[in-house]
């Protein structure tokens, strides 16, 4: 089964990068590239939902919505 999950990119001071899914509390990851930071957090997020499925537990279903807003100061 295919599950999609939205992932949040956040540069870390010192470089590279933190990488979560907001979805799934306690997944995160880091990376000092964009690519190296994909293929950690869908290791770490398969084996979330491996352990979820293992314990008979449901996956969730990602109910986020995303929208830049701007403000003038």
């Amino acid at each position: 089964m295919t599950h999609r999950f939205t992932v949040v990119f956040e540069k870390e001071d010192v470089g590279g990068f933190h990488v979560f899914c907001p979805t799934l509390p306690g997944c995160h990851t880091q990376s000092e590239t964009i690519e190296e930071g994909i293929l950690n957090i869908q290791e770490a997020i398969s084996l979330y939902v491996e352990s979820l499925i293992e314990d008979g537990q449901p996956v969730p279903h990602e109910d986020i919505f995303i929208k830049p807003v701007e403000i003038t100061v």
